[in-house]
């Protein structure tokens, strides 16, 4: 599976990761996160390599002029048959340098595609509240807010909520 897009001059393309993409995808996750999009304790628990909760099958690698600048991890939500057709967003992130070039947006339309192809109905996702930015790109691609957890964080002393968001395929 690729996906092409262009950025002026730029190419962005949506591949299937693979065991190489490890240490890219580590430094990207090392960088990525901040109080507004994760959880600042989050970079304590990295390990020695990005594939340490899911391998390369769950995760789409979006690249910008040849080197890997993000990532999407999309898995199956539900363990269990009344749940088939349920893909979950358990991660997306996007090199600093990288963003504001088309690379979310790529790796959005390229999780649609994905989604389609394995016969899902529905995509969810979870995003914190004050993240403005990452809920315009899931809006823009046709992701509703479902519910609302008010205050479930509290992130360097604010609370913070956090959103349910979904996609009908």
């Amino acid at each position: 599976m690729t996906d092409e897009r262009r950025a002026d001059d730029h190419q962005v393309t949506v591949r299937q990761a693979v065991e190489e993409d490890d240490a890219a995808l580590l430094a990207i996750e090392r960088v990525a996160w901040d109080a507004s999009s994760g959880f600042p304790s989050y970079g304590e628990t990295l390990q020695d390599t990005f594939f340490s909760r899911s391998g390369p099958e769950a995760h789409l690698v979006a690249e910008y002029d040849g080197a890997v600048v993000g990532y999407v991890r999309l898995q199956e939500k539900y363990p269990f048959p009344e749940g088939s057709g349920v893909l979950a967003i358990n991660g997306i992130a996007v090199a600093p340098e990288a963003r504001r070039l088309g690379v979310g947006n790529a790796l959005m339309t390229a999780t649609t595609e994905e989604a389609r192809r394995r016969g899902a109905r529905k995509i969810t996702l979870h995003v914190h509240g004050v993240n403005a930015p990452a809920r315009h790109l899931y809006e823009r691609h046709g992701y509703i807010v479902e519910g609302t957890h008010t205050a479930e964080f509290v992130i360097e002393g604010a609370p913070v909520d956090a959103l349910d968001m979904a996609k009908f395929l």
